[in-house]
């Protein structure tokens, strides 16, 4: 797919026209607050024989929205005693965890690794082992329109929530250092950590790679390729609804949550990018609140943007955030 999206120059300055809820941060503050309730319960069980002679790796489990429980990772450099800075990981689209081996850049950078599974994810190319306990209203198989009827039930609600409290129970560890704490991921994962970079104040670095969840009203009527494209089905069988969804979808557009980002960030975008396109991504980059902000240009990638090209950035840059 050659270059099908706004010029370079253009998405330099497009806005989203994601409307932004009057209660957003009302809406979010008693999400959280509710979470709250449920002791975090972060557990941090120590894996042997896995055959990894550089890294400790320690088995998570924590409680997400809800007091559901939640798996992850927590990967740290052999024998460290000191507390290290944190590099909180989500996932993209349907993966899940996977395997302990797949998650050694960050520990081998020197640094505390914690890797958050996805609730009802882990079947799609990367396994998970975390169940989504909440059912939904009919729904398309996939995710983005389960409970879309409401934000009160829509599964992203949940997922974002799971992701705050991954960041709570990263730096409840005694290895991790809480004032030297990123947030990172692809796709999927990058939206998450935009909302994360929204909803934790303190965080030192967010780093959204070809960032999923950001300007619906755009995402969802632009592109055929699935997630986004989830909705869009879903609107062909239920009729008249899509305002309703589109009031829904405001609750957790990347836009929004990046309009309240307290921390530096390096976004990466790729300009052939037929699943996260261009100006979805420019949307949330264009609104991100912090000074401090880089976006690194891929002009001939599709969504595997910058893959460890991308990854050779963040290992240069985000040492100087988190001072490590």
């Amino acid at each position: 797919m050659a270059l099908f999206d706004l010029p370079l120059e253009e998405l330099h300055a497009y806005r989203s026209r994601s409307v932004e809820p009057e209660d957003f941060d009302a809406f979010w503050s008693a999400t959280l607050e509710e979470a709250r309730t449920h002791a975090l319960d972060a557990r941090f069980e120590r894996c042997a024989d896995l055959g990894l002679v550089t890294v400790d790796v320690y088995d998570v489990t924590f409680a997400g929205f809800g007091g559901h429980p939640v798996k992850g990772w927590f990967v740290i450099p052999a024998g460290a005693t000191e507390p290290l800075p944190v590099v909180v990981e989500f996932i993209g689209y349907g993966g899940g965890r996977s395997l302990p081996h797949t998650h050694l850049l960050w520990a081998s950078a020197g640094m505390a690794h914690f890797v958050m599974d996805t609730r009802g994810q882990g079947s799609g190319w990367a396994p998970g082992a975390t169940a989504d306990p909440v059912g939904s209203g009919p729904s398309l198989p996939g995710f983005m329109t389960q409970g879309i009827e409401d934000p009160a039930t829509y599964y992203y609600r949940r997922l974002i929530t799971d992701a705050v409290r991954a960041v709570e129970a990263a730096r409840s560890h005694p290895l991790a250092d809480a004032s030297r704490t990123a947030a990172i991921g692809a796709s999927q994962g990058g939206g998450l950590a935009l909302a994360v970079g929204g909803l934790v104040a303190d965080l030192a670095a967010v780093a959204p790679d070809v960032p999923f969840l950001c300007d619906f009203p755009r995402a969802t009527r632009m592109t055929d390729r699935k997630p986004y494209r989830e909705i869009g089905d879903y609107l062909k069988t239920h009729r008249g609804r899509a305002e309703q969804t589109d009031r829904t979808l405001a609750y957790f557009d990347g836009v929004h949550f990046a309009a309240r980002g307290r921390a530096p960030a390096l976004f990466s975008v790729a300009m052939e990018d037929l699943t996260c396109p261009p100006s979805t991504v420019f949307a949330a980059f264009n609104a991100y609140a912090h000074p401090d902000k880089e976006i690194e240009v891929y002009d001939f990638n599709d969504h595997e943007g910058g893959g460890p090209f991308q990854h050779a950035v963040q290992l240069a840059r985000l040492p100087r955030l988190l001072k490590a």
